[in-house]
């Protein structure tokens, strides 16, 4: 099976170049070989190679960045994910795309099914959603998994963020009334390979279905919960001095005002995903602690 990765750079794209690699041949494009800038390439792109399995990694996530540059998320997350759906359909390929928790507008008590009203707040939400809308217009065949808070051991986000500034003796101000589940970018692309075993299977067989899915770790926390389970940990385990941070409070989210609005809640109900794929997620806090020991032992 020929297998194209979109966004390899990026923190999910690493991690999937690492799961896939059992699945078959990996053609691994960045953003100088898939330009999202220029939708009418990737057809090209497609049409040459003709893979099997298009996974699509990348994707325009600068949120406040986008209210500003809504053409360019528009042609990142929107106009580019319905040229990739619409010649995987010509080629006969299966579309693998992540979407995000920022279709919501948070408003909701519980956490959202895949059939919940979408209302996204931001320019990123909404392109986010123009891309999903596009793929299941296109009639391919696909996968669209949603999921939120990601972050890596790697590149730039919100965990190493953290990690950075609790190494100073200042204290920490975080966001407590915004509420999610984080989601590190290995434990998404191990999850999305064992689910695309399963999907090329039912393929073969002639029993695929397309479908959208939440796809989340376990449980839920605040950013403010997120971060104090992140020093607590690393207090307890790294050496004398790493952690210097001299307390973390809870505050509102108008305490920090963003350019993009921000959904309340996040939280994603992963049920259709566990009965339909029968795999194992992990709680964000064990995820969280899983990661962490790794960052640690990488500098010690």
């Amino acid at each position: 099976m020929k297998i194209a990765l979109t966004g390899v750079r990026g923190q999910l794209g690493w991690e999937l170049a690492r799961s896939l690699a059992p699945l078959g041949d990996l053609l691994l494009w960045d953003r100088i070989m898939a330009d999202f800038t220029k939708p009418a390439s990737l057809d090209t792109l497609i049409h040459h190679h003709k893979p099997d399995l298009i996974v699509n990694a990348a994707a325009y996530t600068a949120v406040d960045k986008a209210e500003d540059d809504a053409v360019t998320a528009r042609l990142v997350n929107a106009e580019s994910v319905d040229v990739l759906a619409r010649a995987a359909r010509r080629h006969g390929a299966m579309l693998v795309h992540y979407s995000t928790d920022y279709v919501f507008d948070g408003a909701s008590s519980t956490p959202y099914r895949e059939d919940a009203p979408t209302a996204p707040l931001n320019v990123y939400g909404q392109t986010k959603r123009s891309g999903e809308l596009a793929i299941a217009a296109s009639g391919c065949d696909h996968l669209i998994f949603r999921t939120s808070w990601v972050y890596a051991a790697r590149g730039t986000n919100f965990m190493l963020t953290m990690l950075r500034l609790a190494a100073k003796p200042d204290a920490l101000k975080v966001v407590d009334d915004q509420i999610g589940a984080p989601t590190p970018a290995r434990v998404l692309a191990n999850l999305s390979a064992h689910a695309l075993a399963q999907a090329t299977r039912e393929r073969v067989d002639g029993r695929f279905e397309s479908g959208l899915f939440h796809l989340t770790t376990e449980g839920a926390t605040s950013w403010h919960g997120y971060v104090c389970a992140m020093i607590d940990y690393v207090r307890n385990v790294a050496p004398a001095g790493r952690v210097r941070v001299a307390r973390i409070e809870p505050v509102p989210s108008s305490a920090w005002p963003t350019r993009a609005a921000r959904p309340s809640n996040s939280a994603l109900d992963n049920g259709k995903f566990d009965q339909r794929f029968a795999l194992a997620r992990p709680h964000w806090w064990d995820a969280l602690a899983q990661l962490l020991d790794e960052r640690l032992e990488y500098q010690a």
